[in-house]
């Protein structure tokens, strides 16, 4: 299977999300159907670092689990031909996530998602978020696409 790539600007083209929501730098590896590696330069200008902790910024678990999902919305919609003008994708469920470390300002997430199987519009998916190579974060989840 032919591998991938894609910009932040390719990213914008099919998914809704826009900044402070859009989680993603960049695709890479994607394998249509399969899987895609998502990444995220995490800046200490991030807004939620704000309140995240002032003193000591950490990237919210949420939002590790939110960049993962937005990876896995970018290869569904890559694969299925589709952008954000005349779909959408909602999470369904978040089972089994696991935060292993925290992610800071200066480290770069690279968010590994592989779909396990999908049945109609939904999808599912297992993902986990490295930093330097060690497992910060995992998850399995799912979701749906629907028509605008």
């Amino acid at each position: 299977m032919k591998e991938l790539m894609l910009s932040a600007e390719e990213i914008m083209e099919i998914l809704p999300h826009r900044y402070p929501m859009l989680l993603l730098d960049q695709l890479k590896q994607v394998v249509l159907g399969e899987s895609a590696i998502g990444i995220k330069n995490v800046t200490v200008n991030e807004p939620f670092f704000l309140g995240h902790f002032p003193q000591k910024p950490v990237m919210p678990g949420v939002l590790i689990i939110e960049a993962m999902a937005q990876t896995a919305a970018a290869l569904v919609m890559k694969t299925l031909g589709i952008t954000h003008q005349n779909h959408l994708v909602y999470f369904m469920s978040i089972h089994n996530a696991r935060f292993r470390k925290p992610v800071y300002p200066g480290d770069r997430l690279e968010l590994f998602v592989q779909k396990k199987h999908t049945r109609g519009a939904v999808w599912k998916f297992s993902g986990k978020a490295y930093v330097d190579q060690q497992e910060v974060a995992e998850a399995l989840y799912a979701a749906m696409i629907t028509p605008r």
